[in-house]
């Protein structure tokens, strides 16, 4: 590979790498953390908990505490564990 194309690409790399790493805040990575575990838990325990839903919801910041209620509400052991790791 010739040397000025290897040093183009590398510096195109390094400023996409750049221009695409965003920082959060440990509040915001926190809550991401719990958003992807409510999402997981409603898919989990979509039959069981959350039958009446559409399967494609999605759930948001805004919907944690009601995964966790719903649970809460009509799960079992597992369901209850669950929940108390998305509310404690």
């Amino acid at each position: 590979m010739d040397a000025t194309i290897k040093t183009y690409l590398t510096e195109i790399g390094r400023r996409g790498g750049k221009k695409s790493r965003r920082t959060l805040t440990p509040e915001q990575a926190r809550s991401m953390v719990t958003v992807r575990q409510a999402r997981r838990a409603f898919q989990t325990f979509y039959v069981q908990c959350f039958w009446w839903c559409d399967p494609a919801m999605s759930v948001g910041v805004d919907d944690v505490q009601w995964v966790a209620a719903q649970l809460r509400k009509h799960g079992g052991r597992r369901a209850w564990l669950v929940a108390e790791k998305l509310c404690p």
